[in-house]
């Protein structure tokens, strides 16, 4: 059973409460007229106004679908009921503040410390969830990597491993995308997440950085790039489909952990930080392809009819997936930041990508007996040749359950059918790629980080590089070992 504590800071949480209808705190309604015996002065600030789709669903009818125009808080398609526990205010910086904005990683460090020194944040706001799980099987933590979230949620990350050693920490660090038109503010973010990729792969089990503003984007996507309502759609689609086999009931065969999936991907140990793609298909569609017992079309099943991508087809045999392809060409939306620099600098280079470790989830109607049959043939074989021959360490994992967009989920996705579900193919990978992400991270903290911590946090950042840079091989070279 999940358990979620949110920190944001004030103003952050828009119009939601944190005791709210189905919770009542009512010692601490009591215990606040003990401390003072005497007159008192209340200040209140305007109350931030629930969006029309709250506001129609708190009074019981049928509530319109949010738009872009209403939808200023994430608070504002969220219609679930959050334990009091679970909502925690920062009040030492304010939402969007121009006066003391919350951009610097230090100012996350620094905020922590302070934080935990006068309260101990893990014993006062998490370790009343963990005592109720009987098998924990790890942790996640959301994070904006690239501002002071990133000095924030690291700090945060490294009290959890120190408290909580075996237990697995997954750390999704969420990146702006959004171009930055000034030069200093770009330096900052390069900087803060140079940072935190440097830190949080220290501590988590694995840490994935992921792009919410992706610098391509298939044609059967409609992305309003300045919405967060809309990116964040984007990402919640890859990460609850990847994290899937996780979330399986226990009598399902096809059901993992979080360590086994760490198991595939951190080959050599020292592989902590992973690479996520996906792509989306319309369900009625692959249905029907995978159907057909005669010679399938050759028309695209992603959700439009994007005729540039290279559409996954039962006579395929599901081969293309094998390809150690882990640009994830093959995958419609890579949230790796910087990819296509990176792609351009291995091409200039004579290089090719190598993989090392991939999870591979495909969820909805790819559960074709032909396909099945197929897999589970031949996957443990692969298994065994790629070790042998050093190859990468592929795990796929399958389910029926399509993926559902409720009825606050934008219309980023063309061609969806009427029931809401998508099919959605989605892989996590270590690959050689990282290297050239940590490299570019490194020359920019060699030109913005003061020398007291430039030393360490570049050489650093050189040896989580060296990492994913064994099994790199020049274009040149045949491929022999086949």
């Amino acid at each position: 059973m999940p358990r979620t504590v949110i920190y944001d800071l004030k103003g952050g949480f828009g119009s939601l409460k944190r005791v709210n209808e189905l919770y009542e705190l009512e010692s601490e309604a009591q215990g606040r007229g003990a401390v003072w015996t005497g007159p008192t002065v209340i200040s209140t600030a305007p109350p931030i106004q629930p969006s029309p789709y709250l506001a129609s669903l708190s009074a019981g009818g049928i509530p319109p679908r949010p738009t872009i125009s209403t939808v200023k808080y994430w608070s504002d398609f969220s219609h679930l009921y959050y334990h009091p526990r679970s909502i925690v205010q920062l009040n030492d910086y304010s939402l969007g503040s121009s006066i003391q904005p919350f951009e610097d990683y230090t100012s996350g460090d620094e905020l922590f410390d302070s934080l935990d020194k006068e309260h101990d944040l893990l014993d006062r706001d998490l370790r009343l969830w963990v005592e109720e799980c009987d098998q924990m099987q790890g942790v996640q933590v959301f994070t904006g990597s690239d501002d002071a979230w990133g000095g924030f949620a690291s700090r945060y990350v490294e009290r959890l491993r120190d408290e909580y050693g075996k237990v697995g920490i997954w750390v999704w660090g969420i990146e702006d995308g959004q171009e930055q038109r000034q030069k200093d503010k770009r330096l900052l973010k390069a900087t803060n997440a140079a940072r935190a990729l440097h830190d949080l792969s220290t501590y988590a089990s694995h840490y994935t950085p992921i792009s919410n503003n992706p610098s391509h984007l298939p044609e059967y996507m409609s992305l309003n790039r300045m919405s967060k309502w809309h990116t964040s759609a984007l990402l919640a689609t890859a990460v609850e489909s990847v994290g899937l086999p996780c979330r399986l009931r226990g009598d399902n065969h096809r059901r993992t952990t979080l360590n086994d999936f760490a198991a595939v991907l951190n080959i050599n140990g020292n592989q902590r930080i992973t690479q996520l793609t996906f792509s989306v298909l319309n369900p009625r569609v692959l249905r029907d392809k995978l159907g057909q017992d005669n010679e399938p079309s050759h028309s695209d099943i992603r959700t439009g009819n994007s005729q540039h991508s290279h559409a996954l087809t039962p006579e395929d045999g599901l081969e293309a997936c094998d390809v150690a392809d882990v640009a994830g060409t093959y995958l419609d939306v890579n949230l790796f930041e910087d990819m296509s620099d990176t792609m351009m600098s291995l091409k200039k280079s004579g290089k090719t990508a190598h993989v090392f470790g991939r999870v591979e989830i495909l969820r909805g109607p790819f559960a074709d007996h032909r396909i099945e049959a197929q897999y589970d043939d031949d996957d443990e074989h692969r298994r065994k040749r790629r070790r042998l021959h050093g190859m990468s360490v592929l795990e796929r994992y399958r389910s029926s359950l399509a993926f559902e967009m409720l009825d606050t989920f934008p219309g980023i996705f063309d061609g969806v059918s009427e029931s809401g579900l998508v099919a959605v193919q989605a892989s996590l990978s270590t690959s050689s790629i990282v290297a050239e992400r940590v490299r570019s991270l490194q020359r920019v903290v060699a030109r913005t980080v003061g020398l007291d911590e430039r030393e360490a946090l570049s050489n650093g950042l050189g040896e989580i590089a060296e990492a994913y840079e064994e099994g790199w091989r020049s274009g040149s070279e045949g491929d022999s070992d086949d």
